[in-house]
């Protein structure tokens, strides 16, 4: 995986465990409306990033491989 990728992964990854957290003590609906309506979706979104990147990266190798 790419640096960027990486890092891309790895905050999310904090994120969301700072939110597992946060729930031991937000427990009311609006606590399950913001991790449906918010969080669920940017952990998918990051995921399908992450492989676009990843994709992005190996087709950077291969336009620089063939240039040289």
């Amino acid at each position: 995986m790419s640096s960027q990728g990486a890092r891309l992964s790895g905050v999310t990854k904090e994120l969301w465990n700072q939110w597992q957290q946060t729930k031991t003590s937000w427990r009311d609906q609006k606590a399950l409306e913001f991790e449906e309506r918010y969080l669920a979706d940017l952990i998918s979104s990051v995921d399908r990033t992450v492989t676009v990147i990843e994709q992005l990266e190996k087709l950077m190798n291969q336009i620089k491989k063939d240039c040289e």
